[in-house]
């Protein structure tokens, strides 16, 4: 029986304009069709950080400057960056497989992902959208509209949004449905449209779930085997960027546990994957295990010559 394996894409996997999406996701598709043809059923989960903050103010900015432009609201911009990056997935995916003369499908869901109204990341901002600013471009954009910035990890600044945590996947059937025909299915995309379950059905609210924790959640939901999340370093280090740096090719949740109480991932970038890989090991029922790698080294990760496995 073919592993089932949710693997769950980083930025640096898509890019920050549809023009450099089009070229990256022509090599992000290489190692997803490489993990399909060496036999895994493979359902990919994306983030959308740089693009639904792009479409955002480009709206907001049509509507207040433009006049012509209505109102768009923060989850249907989540709905917009989900369907085109799945398209150029989707295109980039199934054009590789034409190309090795795979026989197999791949289709994007446009996903929603259930999350608790009051759930108390609402009243504190901390997901990461849109650009990178300076301090002083950051603080006269937070002066003009009233958003709330952050430092990103030695980056620059960038607009925080609430960032709610996962509950449930709607669309989860559909996904099943898609797998078991043997297809390479995009969901949760950006971690999914953000809605909550009220007395008239579902709401969009404005939000961002961490695309991490949705595919834990996603591959918890349908059985995977492994999560496996792809960022831009080989192997999860501890020391970062330190004279003493240490990759770990093995990390036990013990482990883990104390590598977070020593602060040693960083919150917008290394801590929300491990802590993701964490919950879905978990909570795994058969064993599952977790692999953080990068793009460029999944398949050679898979076969144990690099990478950082998450195990009980």
């Amino acid at each position: 029986m073919a592993k089932r394996i949710v693997v769950a894409l980083g930025g640096n996997a898509l890019g920050n304009t549809p023009e450099e999406q089009l070229e990256l996701v022509r090599h992000t598709a290489k190692t997803i069709v490489d993990l399909a043809q060496d036999g895994y059923e493979v359902i990919v989960g994306h983030g959308n950080g740089p693009q639904v903050g792009m479409i955002n103010l480009a709206m907001e900015f049509s509507c207040t400057k433009g006049g012509n432009t209505p109102y768009m609201p923060f989850p249907e911009c989540g709905a917009m960056s989900q369907g085109y990056i799945g398209y150029h997935l989707q295109q980039a995916i199934q054009q590789e497989l034409k190309a090795r003369g795979i026989d197999k499908e791949c289709a994007a869901v446009v996903t929603q992902v259930v999350v608790d109204a009051n759930d108390p990341g609402f009243a504190k901002p901390t997901k990461p959208v849109g650009s990178f600013y300076t301090k002083e471009e950051a603080d006269k954009i937070a002066a003009e509209k009233g958003f709330t910035f952050v430092e990103d990890a030695g980056r620059g600044y960038r607009r925080v949004v609430p960032s709610p945590i996962p509950q449930r996947i709607v669309e989860l059937k559909v996904v099943e449905q898609l797998v078991k025909a043997g297809d390479i299915v995009i969901t949760v995309g950006g971690g999914g449209i953000p809605v909550v379950e009220t007395e008239q059905g579902l709401k969009g609210v404005a939000a961002v779930i961490d695309k991490d924790r949705s595919s834990a959640l996603l591959a918890q939901s349908i059985g995977a085997d492994m999560l496996i999340i792809l960022t831009a370093v080989d192997r999860v280090c501890i020391n970062y960027n330190k004279p003493d740096q240490k990759e770990l090719p093995t990390m036990t949740l013990e482990e883990a546990e104390k590598y977070i109480e020593e602060k040693q991932f960083a919150p917008g970038s290394m801590l929300p994957k491990v802590q993701s890989c964490m919950e879905f090991v978990k909570n795994n029922t058969h064993g599952g295990t977790a692999l953080i790698t990068s793009l460029q080294k999944a398949k050679v990760a898979l076969q144990g010559e690099t990478g950082t496995i998450i195990t009980k």
